[in-house]
């Protein structure tokens, strides 16, 4: 099938390319004149596992292209995916549909022949609906369809999670369209995934729903965590006894920071301003939103307590700044909100990311990155664990720790205190009491 991904961002540029390696023609298309040439060079503006490689196997066999012209790569097109951000609006909870729309008053003046549009954005409930009347502008209603087909791809796991999806869920409010993209993803459902169709909205609520229930479990686990640190109860015994729980189940269910990215904070704000215009009060979701922007100062107070609260002139060390492993994204990262304030204390913080040096700390004169994780760790007080990277999870502290006061505060709870305690390393985790 001829397929157009319009937005080069991290679901269109992961869809795009999959759908590529399953055979379809794909072109990709952004305005950003330096992230198509690039692309076409092979060069990959976000950073995900194994995504290079397959750039570069499509393009070599012509199933993938990008371009800036989106006028050509509508009308060559079959299908048109919207792939575009929806951020949250500054100031206010509700998403920012301003792409979105835009991208709906290009399609209207450039649908030439039958067109399946397909929003992949994470939108609110009847988004589909206001994309519908913008296109019957300049077209009628036998010229287009349009389908809501949420994405669930991880960050960090985005190419497993689509060519072996737990589902894949499309609105579509006709049969022939709904026929269409099953078709599209027959490869897939032929390995076992299943196929859910469903009407538009529900698909649009599917998406907000599944990321606010999962964004509920993380922040549910860490409240159980605070209260088995005071009960000197082992976070992960609670989580493992839920987890066998099939109703439950063990996903999500680490203690640690906030949640962030690019999904859960935006999301679970989104529907619950969806869910005040339809006067129905989330009140679950919204306790959920405010517990969480409480997680960074809980932990934050948990340091100053290290230091008895005296921040001034310590040595600070961060390994791992990302809202999570495998993937170079800082968006709502409990980072942002730590390193900031104990750098205004009069910290000195070292950081080191396997993603590299990271724009948002330049600001901070006492924050500087380091290229190894040894020179980001000598002669520290501190070494906070934030990110679970893999580069993390065996390092020998009692070569890396040159200074036997320094005390490590595992966010992530990848090491076992009794280990710890054995080679005299001072050391703390969450919820294990």
């Amino acid at each position: 099938m001829r397929l157009c991904m319009i937005g080069t961002g991290y679901v269109g540029l992961v869809s795009g390319v999959c759908f590529s390696d399953l055979g379809n023609n794909v072109i990709c298309v952004d305005k950003n004149i330096n992230k198509i040439n690039n692309l076409q060079k092979g060069i990959i503006p976000i950073y995900e596992p194994g995504l290079e490689e397959l750039v570069e196997k499509n393009i070599k066999n012509q199933r993938l292209s990008f371009s800036t012209d989106l006028k050509s790569s509508i009308k060559k097109s079959d299908i048109i995916f919207i792939c575009v951000g929806t951020p949250t609006k500054k100031g206010s909870s509700n998403a920012d549909l301003k792409f979105i729309f835009d991208v709906a008053k290009d399609l209207a003046k450039n649908i030439n022949k039958f067109k399946i549009i397909v929003t992949k954005s994470t939108v609110p409930l009847t988004t589909g609906d206001d994309i519908e009347k913008i296109l019957l502008k300049k077209n009628s209603k036998n010229k287009f369809a349009v389908v809501s087909n949420p994405e669930f791809l991880r960050e960090g796991d985005a190419i497993r999670d689509f060519i072996y999806p737990d589902r894949i869920v499309v609105g579509a409010n006709d049969t022939k369209s709904n026929r269409i993209l099953k078709n599209l993803y027959s490869p897939l459902i032929a390995k076992g995934a299943k196929y859910l169709s469903t009407s538009r909205r529900a698909a649009e609520l599917i998406k907000y729903a599944s990321n606010a229930f999962l964004a509920t479990k993380i922040t549910f686990i860490n409240e159980i965590a605070n209260l088995c640190e005071k009960t000197k109860i082992n976070i992960e015994d609670i989580a493992i006894g839920m987890g066998l729980d099939e109703r439950i189940g063990s996903r999500f269910l680490r203690a640690g920071p906030a949640y962030g990215g690019s999904c859960f904070p935006k999301d679970t704000k989104a529907i619950t301003s969806t869910a005040d215009k339809f006067k129905t009060n989330l009140t679950v979701i919204k306790s959920v939103i405010k517990s969480n922007e409480n997680r960074s100062q809980l932990l934050l107070k948990r340091v100053y307590k290290i230091f008895n609260n005296k921040i001034k002139n310590k040595k600070i060390s961060f390994l791992g700044v990302t809202f999570k492993a495998n993937t170079d994204d800082m968006r709502d990262s409990s980072s942002l909100t730590m390193i900031p304030k104990l750098s205004k204390m009069g910290a000195y913080i070292r950081y080191f990311d396997p993603t590299g040096y990271k724009k948002e700390f330049k600001e901070y004169k006492n924050v500087s990155y380091s290229k190894s994780i040894s020179r980001c760790l000598y002669k520290t007080d501190l070494i906070i664990i934030h990110t679970e990277w893999n580069d993390f999870k065996s390092l020998d502290f009692t070569k890396l720790i040159k200074n036997k006061k320094t005390i490590i505060f595992d966010m992530r709870n990848l090491y076992s205190p009794q280990k710890m305690l054995k080679k005299n390393i001072r050391y703390l985790s969450v919820g294990r009491g």
